[in-house]
């Protein structure tokens, strides 16, 4: 797991595919990171995102870095409600406290990839495996 979120801390901004019923859905995320031999992720309980999570959790990730290698993490997104990952996410990231808090009602959604694969590939050539 290590390799995955190196590999997210190099390039920052990452991509989020989801599904909207039979339409693609991409976003970008910054929010990630490594506790107890996993990589995390947190998203909005009130974002759609969420919702389309929720009904079809097949996911995949995708990360550029400068040198043009790329990742693609795919799996099956496993949501947990142990509030110790939205501590440790908030820790990272305090400005999100304004968002995530008792005064607006939204809660941050925090979740690991499942059955997961990850590729490593470069700008020519074949990919590695990262898991």
């Amino acid at each position: 797991m290590s390799k995955v979120n190196d590999f997210l801390n190099e390039t920052g901004t990452f991509f989020l595919a989801t599904a909207d019923g039979d339409q693609p859905k991409l976003r970008p995320l910054g929010l990630h990171f490594e506790l107890d031999g996993s990589v995390w992720f947190g998203i909005g309980d009130f974002k759609e995102v969420y919702k389309q999570l929720s009904a079809n959790p097949k996911t995949e990730i995708a990360a550029c870095k400068p040198d043009g290698h790329w990742l693609r993490y795919t799996g099956k997104a496993v949501f947990t409600d142990d509030p110790k990952y939205v501590e440790y996410a908030l820790s990272l990231m305090p400005d999100l406290k304004n968002i995530y808090n008792e005064q607006t009602g939204n809660k941050m959604m925090v979740f690991r990839l499942e059955d997961a694969s990850a590729v490593e590939i470069p700008v020519m050539g074949e990919g590695t495996s990262l898991l």
